[in-house]
């Protein structure tokens, strides 16, 4: 069994760019890092779970991945209250 190398953060960006591309989008408005925030914020409004969230970003705090997601942290707080 031959077990290719894990891909550099560049080699992956470039997968997507080319990704992109090929299915006819701006390469300049999506990105890994979009994607990653865009899939989250996907998650939590389906789900509401910010703690999950929390451990699918790998963020320690919670709080940071209410700024992340650029949620209110009020309203973050009380609906896990309310889960």
């Amino acid at each position: 069994m031959h077990i290719l190398p894990h891909l550099s953060t560049r080699q992956y960006s470039r997968v997507v760019e080319r990704w992109v591309s090929s299915i006819g989008l701006d390469p300049k408005r999506y990105g890994t890092h979009s994607m990653r925030r865009t899939k989250a914020a996907h998650i939590y409004k389906k789900t509401g779970n910010l703690r999950a969230i929390q451990l699918l970003l790998g963020h320690k705090k919670l709080e940071s991945t209410v700024q992340y997601l650029g949620i209110d942290v009020d309203d973050a707080f009380s609906e896990q209250v309310d889960l």
